[in-house]
């Protein structure tokens, strides 16, 4: 049985150079740099915080030198909660998240599910994320939004303290896996969210055991396949943006392709039309995107036209509107 992994092309580098005493690149180093601990007493710190969170959660997966204490540290709740069973294999990779294919407890009835499992975050790169958090409440971990009141909450996020960023990181991390939840109630081609931790989406797994969905920028499509599967994703574009959610990063690389049909992945970056300045543009770039993929499959189509019809129908704020002005 062969697994199939995507990786950005550095992303094992970078996780080394990260996590790896002897890794750490010397332009990161300041002149007078000098370690605080020795390389026995890290790796042996490292073993023995690892070795203790094993106990009773063995996996098949066997884990990068670096990977493990994250990964086994991000999944152990869900076992302790009787969901998870087994991870199997990383299906892809990034330097954001990696997904990783597991078995569920038999007792759930719902055989192999995905963990979307995100990196630390002070390793992770979220691409300009702000440009996509405008307008969004952040929201707390322990449900709900955080509001202006929450003096203490709001002034770590302002002034991008260590307890800020980790309630960004959740914030981030929730509006995701709610994404998920609304857009599968609606009937929107996305995975089934089944459970959410602090680091950690399990979803419905697309794909069989030994060969994940493929994106599909990865796909060559069957002619009589190309302009329903087209069709298929600007329901789901419509279906979003009639809800006043725009993807934000849509493309062939985050729509995965399993037999004759089309599922949109990575919401993180979801954000609103109604209240980001940067919302009419963002949406035409995700429909640019999709349209130039379904061009090259033999699909001609408009995107600007398509962009600007679908904008039109569902909201109400021109793409010229001055944001100095009231909406």
């Amino acid at each position: 049985m062969s697994w199939k992994t995507e990786f950005e092309p550095d992303v094992l580098e970078y996780y080394e150079e990260q996590f790896d005493p002897e890794a750490t690149p010397n332009k990161l180093r300041k002149p007078n740099y000098k370690a605080k601990k020795s390389k026995e007493a890290i790796l042996t710190e490292i073993s023995a915080e690892t070795s203790g969170i094993e106990q009773g959660f063995k996996i098949t997966y066997k884990p990068a030198r670096f990977e493990e204490k994250w990964l086994l540290d991000s999944l152990r709740p869900f076992y302790e909660r009787g969901l998870l069973a087994d991870v199997l294999a990383q299906v892809k990779g990034g330097k954001e998240a990696n997904v990783y294919l597991c078995r569920a407890k038999e007792e759930t009835g719902l055989g192999t599910i995905a963990a979307k499992v995100y990196r630390p975050r002070q390793f992770r790169n979220l691409r300009n994320d702000v440009a996509y958090r405008e307008g969004r409440e952040f929201m707390a971990a322990a449900g709900g939004i955080l509001r202006n009141r929450d003096t203490r909450e709001m002034r770590a996020i302002k002034n991008k303290t260590e307890y800020g960023s980790e309630l960004m990181h959740q914030s981030w991390l929730l509006h995701e896996y709610n994404t998920l939840e609304n857009l599968h109630q609606l009937g929107a081609a996305v995975p089934k969210p089944l459970a959410s931790g602090e680091n950690c989406i399990l979803m419905q797994y697309v794909g069989a055991e030994g060969q994940p969905a493929p994106a599909l920028h990865a796909v060559t499509l069957h002619q009589h396949e190309v302009e329903p599967l087209f069709n298929e994703v600007m329901r789901n574009i419509d279906l979003m943006l009639s809800k006043g959610m725009i993807h934000g990063d849509l493309s062939a690389f985050n729509i995965l392709y399993w037999k004759g049909k089309v599922t949109l992945i990575d919401f993180p970056q979801v954000t609103l039309a109604m209240k980001n300045r940067n919302g009419n543009r963002i949406f035409q770039r995700d429909v640019q995107r999709v349209c130039e993929y379904f061009a090259a499959q033999g699909l001609d189509r408009n995107p600007r036209q398509i962009a600007d019809r679908l904008w039109q129908k569902h909201i109400n704020i021109p793409a010229d509107h001055r944001w100095d002005d009231p909406v």
